[in-house]
């Protein structure tokens, strides 16, 4: 089973550039999306329906948007159709559209966007309730005998490793000492980071400024991820970040589990 997670920073935008062909060529099972900054009722039926000319192969799709239009909002894209869809269960974070989970059987996959935690942590304790209440999410869906695949744009750079510059953004949103401190607490709980289950490489990037040539120059973060709990780490096959795919200032990761 092959489960992609991308940033899209505005689904319309990125179905300009080609979003439903690479939709259906890339393989996924399922495709977690974030920051859709619409509502399902403002796209068109090909983005809410994809289908491959010759029709083996397609896609349903489930929104939870955000109230405030044009803003944050998350997806899931799927194969095949799952047992059930549902949102965090906490208004403060549903009514930015912050999580769409999709349970197949005894797998549960959670598309998430973090909050960011702004300029001088304008959000950060919003941002914190958010991480606190995903870990708690998270550890009730274990607790009832699901497995998790935790998708998403997390908006943290966990280590020096996982950003270009991190003395430079010690004080920025994204790599602020409590942001980082959560995610110690949320791996010191046991869930695995895949991407560096398998790759302990530098320079591995997921986010790039759209200032400055950044991508060009490869100046960027690690912030995207997609992780699971301990005991289902044997089942993960590999875990990629996908960097040669444009259209966002973000690029798809996927992972790859045994079925």
């Amino acid at each position: 089973m092959k489960i992609i997670s991308w940033n899209v920073n505005g689904i319309r935008a990125v179905e300009k550039k080609g979003f439903v062909d690479w939709l259906l060529n890339s393989g996924a099972d399922v495709v977690c999306i974030q920051e859709t900054k619409a509502h399902k009722g403002q796209l068109s039926p090909e983005l809410v329906s994809p289908v491959s000319q010759d029709g083996k192969t397609s896609y349903s799709s489930y929104f939870y948007s955000a109230k405030k239009p044009g803003y944050s909002g998350t997806a899931i894209f799927t194969k095949q159709k799952p047992d059930s869809v549902e949102c965090m269960g906490d208004k403060r974070f549903d009514d930015e559209g912050r999580v769409t989970i999709a349970k197949y059987g005894k797998l549960a996959v959670i598309s998430a966007y973090f909050p960011n935690s702004q300029d001088a942590g304008a959000r950060l304790d919003y941002k914190l309730a958010f991480c606190d209440a995903m870990l708690k999410k998270c550890d009730q869906l274990v607790a009832d005998g699901f497995n998790i695949v935790l998708c998403g744009d997390y908006n943290i750079a966990h280590k020096p490793i996982d950003l270009a510059n991190p003395k430079a953004n010690e004080k920025n949103a994204g790599y602020l000492p409590e942001e980082r401190a959560w995610m110690d607490t949320f791996t010191g709980a046991g869930y695995v980071d895949t991407f560096r289950h398998f790759c302990d490489e530098p320079k591995q990037y997921t986010w790039w400024s759209y200032r400055f040539h950044a991508r060009e120059k490869n100046i960027g973060w690690r912030i995207d991820y997609q992780c699971v709990n301990p005991d289902f780490i044997g089942k993960v096959k590999k875990s990629e970040i996908l960097s040669d795919v444009t259209g966002s200032d973000h690029c798809p990761i996927l992972i790859e589990i045994e079925e």
